[in-house]
C-alpha cells in the first residue's frame, strides 16, 4: 500500500504560495503535542527534510522538532497560515515544486 499523501487541497492558494517561500526566520506557534504539554512560540532557525530547528521566544537554546505531526500556525508575508508538519515533510529545496504543483513530481 502506498503511503497516504497529505491533502494539499486543504490549503488555500495564497497559503500554498506563502509556504512555498522561505520558512527560516518566520515566527510560529505550535499546539501542545509531541512531548510538549504547553504551546510553543518561537522562530524557525533551520529546516531539513524531516525536522524544524526552532528557537523558543526569549531563549537562547534551540529545539529540533520532527515535522511529522506538528500542528500550529506560522506567520508568513503578514498572514497567519495554518501549519501542518506532514505537508512540509519534503526537502526545503523541493517544497516549491511540491506545493505549487499540487503534489509529488515525477520526471520521466
Amino acid at each position: 500500500m502506498a503511503p497516504s499523501r497529505p491533502d494539499l487541497a486543504e490549503l488555500a492558494p495564497e497559503a500554498r504560495v506563502s509556504l512555498a517561500d522561505e520558512l527560516i526566520g518566520a515566527p510560529l506557534t505550535l499546539a501542545p503535542g509531541g512531548g510538549r504539554s504547553a504551546p510553543l512560540e518561537g522562530t524557525i532557525v533551520d529546516e531539513s527534510l524531516g525536522t524544524l530547528l526552532v528557537r523558543p521566544a526569549g531563549q537562547r537554546r534551540t529545539l529540533r522538532l520532527a515535522k511529522s505531526g506538528l500542528a500550529g500556525t506560522v506567520r508568513l508575508a503578514g498572514h497567519e497560515i495554518p501549519l501542518k508538519g506532514n505537508l512540509l515533510r519534503v526537502r526545503p529545496e523541493d517544497r516549491t515544486k511540491r506545493l505549487l504543483a499540487g503534489g509529488p513530481r515525477r520526471f520521466r
